[in-house]
């Protein structure tokens, strides 16, 4: 099998449009910005758009006092809140009363009054987060998989609050305020980098 003059001529000029054509195509990409065109994803599990929003709202809760009603208006209800895990009273009581050793003076007061209200005691334990990834850098490395810089920023918060006959009798707070971290993958091989391992032909 042959092929004319011709006809590789024509199969070389289409091959170096097509190459013209990626070139074009990365020289333009590549003036856009470094990271502009890049991923970008944000996980986020509330409307809640800050740490200190959440944190103040808990604070405000006063032990004794405030009640379903007046968390429900602060936007904290396990229906609103994803994630968010209803404990029982049996679930309480495994967490806090872990031995012989811990007594009712070892333990907040709130929490002692929602244990001795036993079946009318619930805990809700809440997990919210606002977590954004960005590749960032420059575009041309992380295209051909050289080299990708992967930032992730945002915050997570958790709570947990106890009621007892749906009065609040004890709430807590922690978390991460700043969630900063960033992670690089280098290939030295680029795009080549795992064709290696796939050339291996598994013996029969």
């Amino acid at each position: 099998m042959y092929f004319s003059a011709a006809s590789l001529g024509a199969r070389c000029r289409q091959r170096y449009a097509v190459g013209v054509g990626w070139l074009v195509f990365l020289v333009a990409i590549g003036s856009v910005g470094c990271s502009s065109v890049l991923p970008r994803s944000i996980n986020a599990s509330s409307a809640f758009l800050e740490f200190e929003s959440l944190r103040a709202a808990i604070d405000s809760l006063q032990p004794m006092k405030s009640d379903r009603a007046d968390l429900a208006r602060l936007g904290i209800d396990p229906g609103l809140l994803p994630n968010t895990v209803i404990l029982s009273y049996p679930d309480l009581l495994r967490r806090f009363v872990t031995g012989a050793a811990v007594g009712k003076e070892d333990l907040d007061a709130g929490v002692v009054q929602c244990l001795e209200a036993r079946d009318a005691c619930r805990g809700w334990e809440l997990q919210v987060s606002r977590i954004a990834r960005a590749r960032t850098g420059s575009f041309l490395p992380d295209f051909v998989n050289f080299r990708r810089r992967t930032e992730t920023t945002g915050w997570r918060f958790n709570a947990l609050i106890l009621l007892a006959n749906d009065i609040v009798v004890y709430r807590s707070w922690g978390g991460q305020p700043a969630v900063n971290q960033v992670e690089v993958n280098t290939n030295p091989l680029g795009p080549l980098q795992d064709m290696g391992t796939a050339a291996i032909v598994s013996p029969m």
